[in-house]
């Protein structure tokens, strides 16, 4: 079984719409992250090449997911390296759809990750940052 496919597997354990699923540091330097956080937690890092030059890194914590890491995209340059948080939602169009009439500002459309799910980034009404998760359909 692949990397890709054992992490998918594990943190898809818990599925539940409405609670916190995944976090993801957002960093200008990686390796200075996967450093820092494997020395306070004891965290190993495990990097897949997601093609066209990007990588991904799964935290574990033993076999146990314990969040990713990507580069800042160039989007979001000038960004202060930040972690985002994903709630798990049943129907992302439909979260997104009523984000907005809620008053959220729609940050990252539906974006589909391969195998894995799809996302949107939002700010709340209030400001605050939040991703959005649906897991794919088996």
């Amino acid at each position: 079984m692949s990397t890709q496919n054992q992490a998918t597997e594990e943190q898809q354990k818990d599925m539940s719409p409405g609670i916190f699923s995944w976090n993801e540091l957002m960093t200008d330097d990686p390796e200075a992250s996967a450093d820092f956080y494997s020395g306070l937690f004891g965290w190993t890092a495990e990097t897949m090449d997601m093609g066209q030059g990007r990588e991904y890194t799964f935290f574990k914590l033993g076999d146990r997911p314990a969040g990713g890491m990507m580069q800042l995209p160039p989007e979001a340059r000038g960004m202060s390296p930040s972690w985002m948080a994903y709630v798990t939602v049943e129907d992302l169009s439909a979260a997104v759809a009523r984000a907005k009439e809620l008053g959220a500002e729609i940050c990252k459309d539906i974006t589909i990750v391969p195998g894995m799910g799809s996302l949107a980034i939002i700010n709340d009404p209030q400001g605050a940052m939040l991703g959005l998760w649906e897991f794919a359909k088996k």
